[in-house]
């Protein structure tokens, strides 16, 4: 099973643009900023509420140049604390360069009831054209196509721990959380009224041994990789790779070469992982270049009945 082909594309991309940076966080910021949509804003089951960013500009790169030079404003605002969750680890990223453009108004606003209960959150309040306000939920996530059936609509897309699909997170941002500046509530949380409420959605999906031309409701040039069952991994073509720990799974790896794992090694360490946890791992297989190794693919490897699992996922909803 050849990795897939056109997951090398993005890597590729952000190596041209990217391949200088080298602090872990700049470099996934980077990511957030420059990579493309997960979702189609134009897709009709969206209802025109997907927010977009503008690729980043001259401004913005010399920005992310200085700042991977001298790094330290980014890691106190991040604190450098030990994040548990990839979606606040990136919440937090987002909200630095937010405050930094001068667009941020607010971030994490609790809204509670009258009686103290927690009605929601605002991801973020941000201006927008003409000083509007905005209202963000902002996601993070990766999702693998489950292909033992013919779909390959949203709710077909499985989160590798099988908590969620791309469809269920969707619908829970469009029918709920996009809703809540309009609860009474919220009014005394706003500066101004809500002009747009608007879901932010990056990350990467998966694909076993085929990549569908276009997913529904997905941009065409998200970034995507391949997954495999472990018994399939020595259908993956690849010299060295790496284990990427959850808070980088994210922007394409940057690794020094002593951290590169060859094929031997890694199947042992998957074997072992696997042997006592049954969460897919994510690899990224490595090059390399100008004395680093970079990623040039990834993919989730997964046990081997994991894929029946998936399938129960879907049918059960």
């Amino acid at each position: 099973m050849p990795a897939s082909p056109d997951s090398a594309s993005f890597q590729a991309q952000f190596e041209r643009r990217w391949a200088h940076l080298s602090d872990p966080h700049v470099r996934t910021l980077a990511w957030l900023l420059d990579a493309p949509g997960l979702l189609d804003p134009e897709a009709p089951q969206w209802q025109g509420r997907i927010a977009t960013l503008e690729p980043p500009g001259a401004a913005t790169c010399h920005w992310l140049t200085a700042l991977d030079r001298a790094p330290q404003a980014l890691h106190a605002f991040l604190g450098l604390q030990p994040f548990t969750r990839l979606g606040r680890y990136a919440e937090k990223l987002m909200a630095f360069y937010l405050s930094e453009q001068g667009r941020l108004v607010a971030h994490g606003v609790q809204v509670r009831s009258a009686g103290g209960a927690t009605l929601g959150e605002f991801d973020f309040l941000v201006r927008g054209g003409g000083n509007a306000l905005l209202h963000w939920e902002f996601a993070t996530k990766l999702y693998l196509l489950e292909t033992s059936g013919d779909g390959c609509q949203a709710d077909y897309f499985v989160g590798p721990n099988l908590a969620d699909t791309l469809g269920a997170k969707m619908r829970k941002i469009m029918d709920r959380q996009l809703a809540l500046s309009l609860h009474p509530a919220a009014q005394a949380y706003l500066p101004a009224p809500v002009a747009a409420a608007q879901a932010l959605v990056k990350g990467w999906l998966f694909y076993h041994e085929r990549t569908p031309l276009q997913p529904s409701g997905v941009s065409r040039g998200h970034c995507r990789g391949f997954w495999c069952a472990l018994e399939e991994l020595g259908d993956i073509a690849f010299e060295h790779a790496i284990v990427l720990p959850r808070l980088e799974w994210l922007a394409p790896a940057k690794v020094a070469s002593e951290k590169a794992a060859d094929r031997n090694t890694l199947s042992g360490t998957l074997h072992a992982h696997f042997a006592a946890d049954g969460m897919p791992v994510l690899i990224a297989l490595l090059a390399t270049r100008d004395g680093w190794m970079m990623e040039i693919d990834r993919g989730f490897v997964v046990p081997n009945d994991w894929r029946n699992r998936a399938a129960r996922r879907i049918r059960n909803g």
